[in-house]
């Protein structure tokens, strides 16, 4: 194709430095880390290794600059963004390259990211201007109710390697437009992306110092400082529950604001009158896209008695055509997962179950080569004893059980500590409500199995998180409401 650019030059057009003041920085000691491609098991580069050091440096930078931004003018800050999302779409066939070539996943499955991504800069554009107040009497008619929002003030981001660009996105969006500056880890095993975004925003007129980035691999280390430092109020994580767990803890010190968006075990209810072809193609959706490697990803698929095994049958069926390979290869349908830890985590579950007494109907083992590949799944007859009902699979395995009632199917799906986000196909509007309104998480997708949306309020409950991201609330969090009482005498 004419103007495009090869692996070679997508890479060494990424700043790999340390990110902060509005200069790329080498890390203190010049320390730096590997960057692998997952297909191939390759390094594709070295990329600054942040310090503790490195990421008080960040936090001075950041704090330096919020009272300046706060000031910014709300349409100033949208056409920032809105510049940004043209230059994602103006270059998004090297930004999915570049997605490809870190995570894994297929140039089409990366070119779908850049562009959701790119929506969620357009989205908070818009929101910036409409911060809204109130104004109005007081009770007793003595004076006057004003609430104001104002930004919460310097926040951390930190995003997972999953979706390289767009769980950033979604954060620096949302905090920039409400007037945050921002220090942004991103995943070791994706930093490209994120320090790609950093230079599309400034390119956009950022102004230095708004966005920081500090790459590194001792997350801990180079967390607990920031944590721990009162100039920082707000943190958004997107991970394990685990981890958020560790975070909220080191939140409480400071009474931090947080947002939390952890792990997922999403259930997928087929009921009996469903339209099976929908089904068949939500539960690809649900299941595959990524890979399967998604906190929405369906994971325990529940499938009514009376038509189970021609659902499985059908979905063996898509599963067992979807091609493998390297993600940046013509027809690739499924890339490798992200290293040798989740490949070999996806078989161990897979293995638990069948020795549990699942029945493999299609993939199951793991190919031999370079790479960490693992191919398309689908278990039959799955015990509801096997980790792989309990835990996150985060691969494209698909574990399917049978039910017999709603009541059933309702209580095996909510029989998790997860809460995220739960999928449901029937043709009965009123089963539809009663069991939607049942399901104990924070999202359903109904009849379909793609929820995510730059315009929707995207979260879980239970120990899938707190807080939101996108829609009319994800600035929110990003805001303090302020009440002043106005003294006003007489009428």
């Amino acid at each position: 194709m004419s103007g495009a650019r090869t692996a070679e030059m997508v890479i060494g057009g990424v700043d790999k430095g340390l990110m902060f003041g509005g200069k790329v920085l080498e890390a203190a000691g010049g320390s730096t880390f590997g960057v692998e491609n997952p297909a191939t098991g390759e390094v594709l580069c070295e990329v600054a290794d942040a310090t503790p050091a490195d990421a008080m440096a960040a936090l001075d930078a950041a704090v330096a600059a919020q009272r300046s931004w706060a000031a910014t003018p709300p349409r100033e800050r949208a056409e920032i963004l809105r510049r940004t999302y043209e230059l994602l779409m103006a270059r998004i066939d090297e930004i999915a390259l570049l997605i490809t070539l870190e995570m894994g996943k297929s140039l089409a499955e990366s070119r779908s990211e850049v562009i959701y991504s790119a929506e969620f800069f357009r989205w908070f554009g818009e929101e910036a201007v409409r911060i809204n107040g109130s104004w109005k009497i007081n009770e007793a008619g003595t004076g006057r109710i004003l609430v104001t929002h104002q930004p919460v003030g310097t926040a951390l981001l930190i995003t997972p390697w999953n979706v390289p660009l767009a769980m950033p996105a979604r954060k620096v969006a949302a905090a920039a437009a409400a007037g945050c500056t921002m220090i942004v880890k991103p995943a070791p095993q994706t930093p490209l992306t994120m320090l790609m975004l950093a230079s599309l925003l400034a390119e956009a007129g950022l102004p230095p110092g708004v966005l920081n980035v500090i790459p590194t691999t001792s997350a801990s280390a180079a967390t607990r400082p920031l944590m721990e430092d009162r100039r920082l109020r707000k943190i958004s994580f997107t991970g394990s529950t685990e981890v958020g767990r560790i975070l909220l803890r080191q939140a409480a010190q400071n009474v931090m604001r947080t947002s939390m968006e952890l792990g997922g075990n999403a259930p997928f209810i087929v009921c009996a009158d469903a339209d099976l072809d929908a089904a068949v193609e939500g539960a690809m959706v649900a299941k595959m896209r990524n890979i399967g490697e998604a906190c929405i990803a369906a994971n325990r698929f529940y499938v009514h008695a009376g038509v189970a095994e021609e659902f499985t049958e059908r979905l063996t069926a898509r599963m067992s055509r979807l091609r493998v390979g390297n993600g940046t290869d013509p027809g690739t349908d499924v890339g490798p997962l992200i290293d040798a830890a989740q490949r070999d985590k996806v078989a161990m579950l897979v293995g638990d179950a069948v020795d549990r007494g699942a029945r493999i109907r299609t993939g199951g083992a793991v190919p031999g080569g370079a790479g960490y590949f693992y191919p398309p799944t689908v278990l039959r007859d799955v015990a509801r004893d096997s980790r792989i009902v309990k835990e996150e699979i985060f691969g494209p395995v698909a574990a399917v059980q049978t039910f017999t009632t709603d009541d059933e199917a309702i209580h095996a799906a909510n029989d998790t500590e997860f809460g995220l986000v739960g999928y449901l196909f029937t043709r009965d509007i009123e089963r539809a409500i009663r069991l939607s309104e049942r399901l104990e998480s924070g999202m359903v997708g109904l009849n379909r199995g793609y929820i995510s949306d730059p315009s929707a309020p995207f979260g879980g409950i239970k120990q899938s998180g707190t807080g939101r991201e996108g829609g009319d609330t994800g600035i929110d969090e990003y805001l303090d409401t302020k009440y002043i009482a106005v003294n006003v005498a007489g009428p």
